[in-house]
């Protein structure tokens, strides 16, 4: 039999743990920086709710919010580009994220 040990589950409730787990996530890249990594990857995977909960653990860890990846954009200017991201985007910046131009980046 093949196929994923677990199945997919659409709508699983993330406790805290698995939310604040993704700050344990370390780039395949040595050269890329580890707070977007992180960062990245979380906007990826979570929804809105649970990505605002994993902003307060990143930064109540006193990872970089603003940390750039390699075009030197921060996580707001790439979440800003997509259209559906807006839940996103207003938690970043309310939580003290900064577009790359305003960050001084």
């Amino acid at each position: 039999m093949s196929g994923p040990e677990k199945p997919k589950v659409i709508g699983e409730e993330l406790n805290d743990e698995r939310i604040s787990d993704f700050l344990k996530l370390q780039p395949y890249d040595a050269n890329e920086n580890a707070d977007y990594f992180v960062l990245i990857r979380a906007y990826q995977s979570l929804r809105a709710g649970d990505f605002e909960r994993f902003v307060g653990f990143f930064v109540a860890a006193g990872r970089d919010l603003n940390a750039v990846n390699g075009d030197g954009q921060t996580i707001l200017d790439h979440v800003s580009e997509h259209g559906r991201s807006g839940e996103y985007a207003d938690c970043l910046a309310r939580a003290g994220a900064r577009k790359a131009a305003e960050a001084g980046q």
